[in-house]
């Protein structure tokens, strides 16, 4: 019972880690010198005034 969990966390990992390589080459990421990742846009975020 041991194997198929570690093996679904494994693939759960390589794929977080795929989607990480690939979201700072959004054609979102091309368009501005900011790189959205995880639905957070530092060029939006830093227009906050605080």
């Amino acid at each position: 019972m041991g194997k198929p969990i570690a093996l679904f966390f494994a693939c759960a990992a390589l794929i977080i880690l795929a989607g990480s390589f690939m979201a700072p080459k959004t054609d979102a990421a091309t368009k501005s010198g900011c790189a959205p990742a995880y639905g957070v846009d530092p060029c939006s975020t830093a227009s906050i005034q605080h």
